[in-house]
């Protein structure tokens, strides 16, 4: 039975039967758009978000003519991330022309490299969710230009398929990349889908870390490329591989990985022959469908681009820029836990949530360790599932938390207030001092207005007077109650309980 005469999209094995038949070889492929203000051969403006067909010019449109200019600084930082990496970095790499037809790339090839990487044979050391450690090889950290983007209209999701018509912007076009490729990772098993997330968050961090790129997987300044293979247990021999394309989350990855597992084996058990093929990932439900048949590399029709030089990077500017190389993200860890006296399982926890980087930050801005833990953890993780987004995705930075935090010890922010000027911020209100001053937010501090509310509340309750003067102090709450609401919240509590004991003594 072949794959054209039989849709095996929609049929999938059971995960333990997979696991119990087949073992998973996985590679991923990770694209990251560096953060350089102009573009990788041109000095259009790399800015994300501006008006469609803005940012362009005559080289990342290939008009004739026009010549490319090699961008150092994007050089500099590929050169950064391989050092990160564990890689050798080339002291002479070249870039070539990758060709077939790009529908959003006007020159019709991508500028990239092949066989002459700036970095390869490297290795990043990733942490499971229950503390195993894994050591991912990393084949090639390469240099290239991002495509144009494609919005495809009529379809699901703004997805290709069932789309009556696609729009081209060629913003992007000639943004600086980096391509990371692994090697093939094998012997995950029923990991495979932690393991695949655990290496693209790490990767993640390690990027963002480095400050090279801001690393948004929902803008695409950081795309993954998920390949999988099955083979039969007891053999050596690889199986075809699918590559799903550019998935946009960390949950995404690990069930992209999952699904390809379970199709591939339904595909194997019931005689399908399996394609080399793209894959686009589907949100809804996190299943693949179907792309388009995979090239290989024979077919892009490489060769080392005639308007390019070599690109030269000798051993003393690599080891300058070695030098530059900031903290590293599994030693910031090691170290926070150390300072702030967290268990393995705590750290492991802040990890998992994605707190830790923004815990860290919060306390180097100014926040205590434990506001920062209480307020990345608590309440802006519930606002990060409410918005079905990352921590890191809130519109809200480490410093701007520090800054409530600070408003809070010094008394012009109750924890109520406090909240209602982080929603404004993540509102995008403005600053947390724009917030508070817009909305009225700061506490009152005015004696005669709050001692008022005080008369008012207790003069309006005889009985929980009485009660309190038969000796039963617990009752004061309804009174503390009744000033915040007079004062809609911004009284100071203890102020409001230090005036209500005074008058009822």
């Amino acid at each position: 039975m072949t794959a054209a005469a039989y849709d095996y999209s929609d049929d999938v094995m059971d995960f333990d039967e997979v696991l119990e038949r087949f073992d998973p070889v996985m590679g991923m492929e990770v694209h990251v758009e560096l953060a350089t203000n102009t573009k990788m051969f041109s000095a259009s403006s790399a800015e994300f978000g501006d008006e469609p067909n803005s940012n362009v010019d005559p080289t990342c449109l290939g008009l004739p003519g026009a010549l490319p200019v090699v961008n150092r600084k994007g050089v500099e930082w590929a050169i950064t991330i391989g050092l990160a990496l564990n890689c050798s970095i080339a002291e002479s790499s070249r870039f070539a022309r990758k060709n077939y037809f790009y529908p959003d790339q006007p020159k019709n090839y991508q500028i990239s490299q092949y066989d002459e990487p700036i970095a390869y044979d490297g290795h990043l050391d990733v942490t499971l969710s229950d503390g195993t450690p894994w050591r991912i090889e990393i084949e090639r950290a390469h240099m290239e230009e991002d495509t144009g983007k494609l919005t495809h209209l009529g379809g699901a999701d703004g997805r290709i398929h069932g789309a009556t018509q696609s729009l081209v912007d060629c913003n992007r076009a000639g943004v600086p990349l980096i391509e990371i490729v692994t090697k093939p990772i094998e012997g995950a098993g029923e990991r495979a889908p932690e393991v695949a997330k655990a290496y693209v968050t790490a990767l993640r961090d390690l990027v963002k870390a480095l400050g090279v790129s801001d690393a948004r997987m929902d803008q695409g300044s950081m795309r993954v490329d998920s390949n999988l293979s099955l083979r039969e247990k007891g053999t050596t021999e690889y199986g075809t591989r699918t590559e799903t394309k550019n998935i946009n989350s960390l949950k995404s990855v690990e069930q992209a990985v999952r699904f390809e597992m379970q199709r591939q084996a339904a595909c194997l058990v019931n005689g399908v022959e399996i394609i080399q093929e793209t894959r686009h990932y589907q949100e809804a439900d996190g299943s693949t469908s179907r792309g388009r048949p995979k090239e290989t590399m024979a077919d892009y029709r490489y060769f080392n681009d005639p308007d390019l030089p070599p690109v030269l990077a000798p051993r003393e500017w690599v080891e300058e820029i070695r030098a530059t190389l900031p903290e590293m993200p599994w030693i910031r860890r090691a170290r926070v836990q150390k300072e702030w006296g967290l268990s393995d399982e705590e750290l492991r926890d802040l990890v998992n949530a994605g707190a830790l980087d923004l815990v860290a930050d919060t306390v180097e801005a100014g926040a205590s360790a434990s506001e920062a833990r209480s307020w990345w953890v608590s309440y802006l993780s519930q606002k990060a599932n409410e918005a079905g987004t990352e921590l890191d995705g809130l519109a809200i930075t480490p410093a701007q938390v520090a800054r409530v935090a600070a408003l809070v010890a010094e008394g012009k922010l109750t924890n109520k207030l406090a909240r209602q000027a982080v929603d404004g911020v993540l509102a995008g209100e403005g600053d947390v001092d724009e917030v508070v001053a817009a909305r009225g937010l700061e506490v009152v501090r005015d004696d005669g207005a709050i001692e008022k509310a005080v008369d008012d509340a207790l003069a309006a309750n005889p009985d929980i007077v009485e009660k309190y003067r038969a000796g039963n102090t617990k009752v004061t709450g309804a009174i503390v109650g009744a000033v915040m609401k007079a004062t809609r919240g911004k009284a100071d509590p203890a102020q409001v309980n230090a005036l209500i004991a005074e008058k009822l003594s």
